[in-house]
């Protein structure tokens, strides 16, 4: 507790004089106001506490100090030494039983005890000095000794040095000789492993029982990179040296040796494959041939063997198609549909695209050439390379032979077919349908064999020898075809018209002769490919249309004629436009016709002006007008139109009556004759324009018969005396058509 000055306490509370400020007051603020959050003040604190603690608190760290175990002996002394201070200021604080002493003492002692503090310490530090002293002295007496050692040890090897010098100038120099020594090993070494085959190398070359594999291949490799070698090391010197010339002379005798044991290989292989059309060509036969195409002289006597075998293989393999059939009679053999020319061509051309497809196969797994994933049927691109030739000729070479039979058999089969064909139509001239189905046969092969010249064109070439016989073979066929068309052609011209068929329909050689051309036509269209245009469509199927319907046309006109001129009631103009509208509606169908299709047009057009003319005459006549029409042709200028005859007033009445009756029939509406049109549109058309004439023609008269110069009495009373009473309009609409102004 403080203590509090007299002067202070002898002042009552209530006095309101100033109090002065002492240094007591000042100092007990100053604590008050004090900060004791900052570390160090706690600190100090701690350290005061812990220094005066009181009677009880000691004790208790006496006690819980007495229970803790010593970890070393240092500790056990330290404890000891503190021992007579703890006890000192023990017995200080048991005795004090007042409180705030401990305090005062703190103030008192304070210094002292910090001194005593500081002294026990400091003493600590020198008994611990003092020891490490002791032991840096030990540790200098054996660092001299050391060194006294290493003294004599330098001097004794400083003898030694001087003596064994000329011993270590020996030595180094035969060091370096035996590195120099070392290195030039290692070089001839290395000479000697980049320029010599091993023994083992060497037997892989020239021994018979190592066979062609890896291991022949790999020291066939080595050999050639020696040569490659030896001749870059030989261009560097200033000339060939001996050592260059022995490795150029022994890696040549061993390459001649290589490729002599290739070609035996190749040479026994190919025969082998030769015999199986369906071999197939393993990764050492692949590089045995790319290695031999360094040596094209000996390729080519090895390909020559392989292409003799393939020859053979697939002519043998043709002939067993044809007559053989494949095993257990499927397929069957082709030689059975000999009868069927179009199967029979079909299934040889299909054998042989198929034989080539395999062909071409093989050679470009033999010659390792990748395939460049094409489309089935598309343009073959052919590189220019040496393997491309090769294979050129190999298959040019197997399928020779095979090109020739083919051309045999299939000028065989077509012999045949046209022996029938030319049988058939010199017995049966009227007959025309088996020639018909003969022509459309004859079609169908001369397209078949021209898809499969294209298709040989895009997948071995033009140049190649069967893609030129199936060209040959295509334009045989098609002349074939043109010069059976062209017999039907004229077949058809010798045909006249049945005499007692009163019918204007189409005749049944026409209808016959469309068929087959339909057929045809249908056939074409199939057989075309998607990206040629109609310009080129149309130009292919020109000369058949020409040569089909022009004698269509010819013998319809010709025949029409003779028949009408031996039967005069029978209608020639409807028979000719009956006849064109049915060749022209079995061309419309097909595109590439529009030509053709003009034609026929123009003709029709002709035939319609032509029947309309004749319709519009046959008119005049029922009408009872034609004879007053014909009349006024014949006279004079300035003759009077009543003055004529035919054109008397009461003759005019006549006609006017028989018109009037004329309007009440049925035929105004249609007309018997045109009812026998085919094409109707055709049959209005025609019977509309000849009563839209008829109109014109009524009006002109009426307007005759009003006219003076013609002097005709009463002319509106004659004309309004009968239908339609010289009114135009009204006979346009008895008529049902639109009024037109001529």
């Amino acid at each position: 507790m403080l203590a509090v000055s007299p002067a202070s306490s002898s002042k009552t509370p209530n006095s309101s004089a100033p109090q002065p400020q002492n240094p007591l007051s000042i100092r007990l603020y100053k604590v008050l106001a004090a900060n004791f959050d900052d570390e160090s003040t706690k600190e100090a604190l701690n350290t005061l506490a812990e220094l005066y603690a009181p009677p009880a608190t000691l004790s208790a760290i006496n006690k819980g100090k007495g229970t803790q175990k010593r970890e070393s002996d240092d500790e056990e002394e330290e404890d000891e030494e503190r021992v007579p201070a703890r006890l000192e200021r023990t017995t200080v604080l048991v005795n004090e039983t007042t409180p705030g002493d401990i305090a005062a003492r703190a103030r008192k002692n304070l210094k002292r005890d910090v001194e005593s503090k500081l002294a026990e310490s400091s003493r600590k530090f020198l008994d611990a000095f003092a020891e490490v002293d002791k032991q840096l002295d030990t540790l200098h007496e054996h660092i001299n000794a050391m060194r006294t050692r290493c003294d004599d040890a330098q001097s004794q090897l400083h003898q030694t040095n001087e003596a064994c010098k000329s011993l270590l100038d020996r030595a180094g120099s035969l060091r370096e000789q035996r590195q120099e020594i070392a290195s030039r090993q290692s070089v001839i070494s290395l000479f000697l492993g980049r320029f010599t085959l091993t023994a083992d190398e060497a037997e892989a070359i020239t021994s018979r029982e190592v066979a062609v594999g890896s291991r022949f291949f790999s020291a066939m490799t080595k050999t050639e990179r020696i040569r490659e070698d030896c001749r870059v090391l030989m261009a560097a010197e200033e000339g060939p040296t001996q050592a260059g010339l022995d490795i150029m002379a022994a890696t040549s005798s061993y390459l001649e040796q290589a490729y002599d044991k290739i070609f035996r290989y190749c040479s026994f292989e190919f025969r082998q494959m030769g015999r199986d059309a369906q071999s197939e060509v393993g990764p050492v036969m692949q590089e045995a041939v790319k290695r031999l195409q360094q040596r094209p002289e000996v390729l080519t006597e090895a390909l020559s063997i392989l292409s003799q075998t393939r020859q053979a293989t697939l002519l043998t393999g043709f002939m067993d198609a044809l007559t053989r059939g494949g095993p257990g009679d499927l397929p069957r053999p082709i030689e059975l549909h000999a009868h069927d020319p179009l199967r029979y061509v079909g299934d040889m051309l299909a054998w042989v695209h198929q034989a080539i497809a395999a062909e071409r196969e093989f050679l470009e797994s033999l010659f390792g050439i990748k395939g460049d994933m094409r489309m089935v049927g598309s343009v073959r691109t052919f590189r220019k390379s040496d393997e491309e030739e090769w294979m050129s000729e190999l298959m040019d070479a197997a399928v020779g032979k095979l090109s020739s039979s083919l051309k045999v058999h299939f000028d065989c089969a077509c012999s045949t077919f046209l022996y029938r064909l030319m049988v058939s139509m010199q017995l049966r001239v009227q007959q025309t349908v088996q020639s018909q189905e003969s022509s459309i046969t004859l079609f169908k092969i001369a397209n078949l064999l021209q898809f499969y010249s294209l298709t040989m064109q895009r997948t071995i070439g033009e140049e190649a020898a069967l893609s030129k016989s199936l060209k040959e073979m295509t334009v045989m066929s098609y002349q074939t075809f043109f010069a059976a068309i062209d017999t039907q052609g004229r077949s058809l011209l010798r045909m006249p018209l049945d005499l007692d068929d009163r019918s204007v329909s189409p005749p049944l050689p026409i209808l016959d002769h469309l068929q087959v051309l339909r057929e045809i036509m249908l056939v074409y269209q199939s057989s075309m490919l998607e990206d040629v245009d109609a310009d080129t469509q149309t130009a292919g199927f020109r000369d058949i249309l020409d040569k089909m319907i022009d004698p269509a046309i010819e013998m319809c006109m010709a025949s029409s004629e003779g028949k009408q001129r031996l039967r005069p009631g029978w209608d020639r103009s409807v028979f000719v436009l009956n006849t064109l509208t049915y060749l022209q509606s079995a061309l419309e169908p097909f595109a590439f016709t529009t030509e053709k299709q003009g034609v026929l047009q123009g003709l029709i057009e002709t035939r319609v002006l032509q029947l309309t003319e004749e319709h519009y005459a046959s008119i005049l006549i029922d009408t009872g007008l034609g004879e007053i029409i014909e009349a006024s042709k014949s006279r004079k200028d300035n003759e009077p139109l009543s003055r004529l005859p035919e054109a008397s007033p009461a003759k005019l009445q006549a006609a006017l009556h028989q018109f009037s009756e004329w309007l009440t029939s049925h035929t105004v509406d249609q007309s018997p004759r045109l009812a026998e049109l085919t094409v109707q549109s055709l049959a209005a058309r025609i019977h509309q324009a000849a009563l839209e004439r008829l109109v014109h023609t009524y009006r002109w008269l009426c307007d005759e018969v009003k006219k003076p110069e013609n002097k005709y009495e009463a002319a509106s009373t004659i004309l309004g005396s009968s239908r339609p009473f010289g009114q135009t309009h009204l006979l346009w609409q008895i008529f049902g058509v639109e009024e037109k102004e001529t």
